[in-house]
């Protein structure tokens, strides 16, 4: 069976939102779109473009998958011709004809995605944050892929929102450190949280 693995670009507050571009998602008047791009290295891209070459299969939610369909299929060079050429998934209960070549609509991320997973080997979802949150509380994700950069603005959409499922994880390979002051993380899913023995007397 393969694995869910979340692709995240996170600051050090937790935030995902707006991380690409400016104008990317300016939902709830986030100001600060196009984050990340200070930060970026040769290093640090191709670690990310390492990671992009490892799937089999995309998974996106509704708002994430609009953004990358008006955008992706125009574009060229290799981030462009993965997407192009993988199998991709958005899950929403309104869509119903994705133009997206070789995308498959699924209606309840619980009930479709256990037989995608005995499928592919690698399914990755980016961004998605809303997918997200369903995918940790249905206990799907099995790996977060996280990019750390060392910037926390206080406010935007945070990958563990109150009242997440408890979860723990387990540093799947070593951190990596880049020029910049970003750390790539990989943690795999470990069962629930095991916090402090309390000694009563």
């Amino acid at each position: 069976m393969g694995i869910i693995a979340a692709d995240l670009f996170v600051t050090l507050d937790g935030v995902y939102q707006a991380p690409g571009g400016p104008d990317e998602d300016e939902e709830h008047g986030f100001p600060y779109g196009g984050w990340q791009a200070p930060y970026l290295d040769d290093e640090n891209g191709a670690d990310i473009m390492a990671g992009i070459d490892r799937l089999d299969a995309l998974l996106l939610g509704r708002k994430t998958y609009d953004i990358f369909a008006a955008y992706w299929p125009h574009q060229t060079g290799p981030i462009a011709e993965k997407f192009d050429s993988v199998p991709k998934f958005v899950v929403s209960r309104t869509l119903r004809d994705a133009e997206w070549e070789g995308t498959t609509v699924l209606g309840d991320a619980a009930r479709d995605l256990p037989a995608v997973k005995e499928r592919f080997t690698e399914i990755h979802t980016i961004g998605s944050g809303d997918l997200l949150q369903t995918l940790l509380d249905e206990d799907l994700v099995d790996r977060l892929n996280l990019f750390v950069y060392p910037v926390a603005f206080g406010t935007g959409k945070r990958v563990f929102r109150d009242g997440v499922k408890p979860a723990a994880f387990t540093l799947a390979e070593p951190a990596r450190t880049y020029r910049s002051g970003a750390i790539g993380l990989a943690y795999d899913r470990a069962g629930v949280p095991v916090t402090g023995i309390r000694v009563d007397g």
